[in-house]
């Protein structure tokens, strides 16, 4: 259940940046270069998840690293696929 809340939360982060982008820059080129600007910041924040279950929760670094990959590639799949179209179009 915490993955997938976590999962969610990425995305909409993800959502908050292409707003941001298109109300700053106004065009899809905007919006393509906030969903990439998103995937490092989603990187620090899914390692900061992974710490919190190895320091926090007891699970072992072995344990949350598919758990990472997982947490991480849903949104940052989004917002390649996003980047991808938006620079397309």
């Amino acid at each position: 259940m915490h993955m997938l809340q976590v999962i969610l939360a990425g995305l909409l982060l993800l959502a908050v940046f292409a707003l941001f982008g298109r109300l700053w820059g106004g065009d899809a080129a905007a919006v393509s270069v906030a969903a990439k600007a998103f995937v490092p910041l989603w990187l620090v924040l899914s390692l900061v998840n992974l710490w919190v279950g190895v320091t926090k929760a007891g699970y072992t670094v072995t344990q949350e690293l598919p758990i990472l990959l997982v947490v991480f590639a849903v949104p940052a799949a989004v917002a390649a696929l996003a980047a991808w179209q938006l620079a397309r179009g």
